[in-house]
């Protein structure tokens, strides 16, 4: 389902964009999110607990993210569309990997913000994807 580009993309610390079904009226609004390419092609989010997204990713299990290379590179960008799962266990874990990745964890704010973390929870959001799309300038 992923390419080479599509892959190599993926494997970069960037955000990826996550859409949801909005509530009521509201019209879908992307949401920049931490994200990590898992062995089996799943991308893994976290969301903290109470976030008004996991109430829209139960009442209706599908998401699409896009995932972009940033300004001065060649465009290119990837969107995957699918499925979710949401998991109470592992979004801890997932939270604290991805600090790691995004976060120069030797800054003692960030180390706060993931104690916080820690301290409220965290729910594991998977993706499978079911359809990929790309463009390459």
């Amino acid at each position: 389902m992923f390419r080479d580009d599509d892959l190599a993309l993926l494997a970069r610390p960037l955000y990826a964009y996550l859409t949801v079904a909005p509530h009521g009226e509201r019209w879908p609004a992307p949401r920049p999110v931490w994200f990590e390419l898992a062995g089996n092609g799943e991308l893994q989010m976290f969301s903290v607990l109470g976030a008004p997204k996991l109430d829209r990713l139960r009442e209706r299990p599908r998401a699409s993210v896009v995932v972009a290379a940033p300004p001065g590179e060649r465009e290119y960008w990837v969107s995957v569309e699918g499925s979710v799962t949401l998991h109470d266990e592992g979004g801890i874990e997932l939270a604290a990997r991805l600090a790691e990745r995004y976060w120069d964890m030797s800054n003692p704010g960030y180390q706060k913000v993931l104690d916080e973390w820690r301290a409220s929870g965290a729910v594991r959001i998977v993706l499978h994807p079911e359809a990929v799309t790309r463009f390459a300038a």
